[in-house]
């Protein structure tokens, strides 16, 4: 196995949130078989989570505040207009530090960069003699809907590889014109151990409470299901925007004594071992990290199939339950449904817990490392 320099290049070092995870379990993994590896953030982290007081990996921020939105050039002026000149000799200043970075490492580095802002500073810097990888953590519908779609396009275009999260995703943006797509499916982020025992009345959620993640569609399936399954609670874990609006709806809902908002938790594992049922009630979705660690504890998932990544990890009545994106009926069917079967909710839980083991991260890895090998040939 050749060792190398490795850099993950991403908006920011320890952002909480799927890509600041799983770009933290990667560069630990990677760094756990002998590749030096450098994780770059252009600016720090609005809610930072703790990478411990030594990570085997080492850390740089470009900034030590988040950069002002580049200016809209004023007519006539164009790219002459000197707010878009000092904007853009910021951004110069910040890749000539990349560039740094870049070249004291040895030839054939690998670069990676899981999101479409901090490419373009990459863009900016000098990578010669090193291999760029840049990444989409998010479906193409959802990413259709955003300005990250023209940016992704225009920005990756020239990557030695762009990943998208399953080959359903990468197909449809060769559609776009973008030839050199492939695919990477996230890691397992647990260890698949003592499963839930399935017993206590408890639905979880966890997500962080924005609209993206739809928690306003899962109380309005919520009081659906309580009604014909009274004594169960539906146990919200994560913290949000949305939150105020959410506690208002399960008010005015009639939900409060079938609702727990229960924070932010330290023990997501924890959380789901202590539920029989996980939901996930998302609008968008790229892969779903705690799809897979429900999963993992044994935990049946009912789902909205909003992506491709969602439907790569559940399989339809064979380990969850998937509803239309959307359907709170249906998403309520499926609640009860488990709610109401034991037997069905161990049949499910416990083939989640063998199927999960397909995204195993000495195998997702050693993908990774199959790939960098390819790209130096």
């Amino acid at each position: 196995m050749t060792q190398r320099d490795i850099f993950f290049v991403a908006n920011e070092v320890n952002e909480l949130g799927g890509v600041g995870r799983w770009q933290t379990q990667l560069a630990g993994l990677l760094a756990a078989r002998g590749h030096r590896v450098t994780v770059v953030g252009i600016t720090p982290a609005n809610h930072p989570m703790d990478l411990g007081e030594t990570p085997p990996f080492r850390t740089v921020t470009l900034y030590a505040r988040r950069p002002p939105s580049r200016p809209r050039a004023r007519r006539p002026l164009g790219s002459l207009d000197p707010a878009v000149r000092r904007h853009e000799a910021h951004m110069r200043a910040a890749a000539s530090r990349l560039t740094g970075l870049f070249r004291a490492a040895a030839p054939g580095a690998m670069i990676v960069v899981p999101q479409v802002w901090a490419m373009e500073w990459v863009a900016l810097a000098d990578t010669a003699g090193h291999h760029v990888v840049g990444m989409t953590h998010e479906s193409f519908d959802t990413s259709r809907k955003t300005s990250r779609f023209a940016r992704v396009k225009r920005y990756f275009a020239d990557v030695d590889r762009l990943l998208a999260l399953t080959q359903e995703d990468a197909d449809r943006w060769v559609g776009e014109g973008l030839n050199n797509m492939g695919f990477m499916p996230n890691p397992l982020p647990i260890a698949p151990g003592e499963p839930s025992p399935r017993t206590a009345k408890v639905v979880a959620s966890v997500g962080r409470l924005s609209h993206e993640k739809g928690v306003d569609l899962l109380l309005d399936a919520w009081a659906q299901a309580v009604a014909k399954q009274p004594g169960w609670t539906l146990r919200i874990y994560g913290k949000g925007e949305a939150e105020d609006a959410l506690r208002r709806q399960c008010a005015e809902l009639g939900l409060e004594d079938s609702v727990d908002f229960a924070g932010q938790s330290d023990d997501v594992p924890g959380a789901l071992r202590a539920s029989s049922v996980f939901v996930q009630s998302s609008r968008g979705e790229g892969f779903p990290l705690v799809l897979l660690e429900a999963m993992a504890t044994g935990v049946p998932c009912v789902a909205f199939d909003c992506a491709p990544g969602v439907r790569e990890i559940v399989s339809h009545e064979a380990d969850g339950l998937l509803a239309r994106p959307g359907n709170t009926t249906e998403l309520a069917r499926h609640l009860v449904r488990l709610m109401s079967d034991e037997r069905l909710r161990d049949e499910l839980g416990e083939q989640a817990l063998r199927s999960v083991r397909r995204f195993d991260p000495d195998t997702i890895t050693r993908r990774w490392e199959e790939l960098f090998d390819f790209l130096e040939r």
